[in-house]
């Protein structure tokens, strides 16, 4: 059965789209530490990141790379964090977080509830500023 996230990489489920290509798919977390949090995911489902090939790796670490400069220029912020989880869903994926301060990388942190619009906005702006 396929993971949630291989259905909203494949259209099954809608998803805020900021950037995409063949082999990835990088999206806004429907429930944000803060705006312009993004998931970067092989389209390929695996489980553990660090079960990709290593060329594989690199080039979902290159991918994540140019969304996260796309998230800059887009979400006023110092820095994008990243951050590799993985337990909360069996797929692959990075956390990308615009930063004002380390504690937007709190995951414990209460999450925001943005409108669909302002979501959608987001996405596109990200989506636009998207360099390969």
């Amino acid at each position: 059965m396929a993971s949630i996230f291989s259905k909203i990489a494949s259209g099954e489920i809608p998803s805020y789209c900021c950037a995409a290509d063949d082999e990835f798919y990088a999206f806004l977390d429907i429930n944000p530490l803060v705006k312009g949090h993004t998931l970067v995911i092989p389209r390929r489902e695996v489980d553990y990141l660090f079960d990709l090939s290593d060329d594989e790796l690199a080039r979902l670490q290159v991918f994540a790379a140019h969304v996260a400069r796309a998230i800059r220029q887009v979400i006023p912020c110092v820095k994008v964090g990243q951050a590799v989880l993985g337990l909360e869903v069996p797929h692959a994926h990075i956390h990308l977080i615009p930063l004002q301060s380390e504690r937007d990388m709190l995951f414990s942190n209460p999450k925001l509830q943005l409108p669909a619009d302002e979501m959608q906005r987001i996405a596109d702006d990200i989506r636009a500023a998207f360099r390969p």
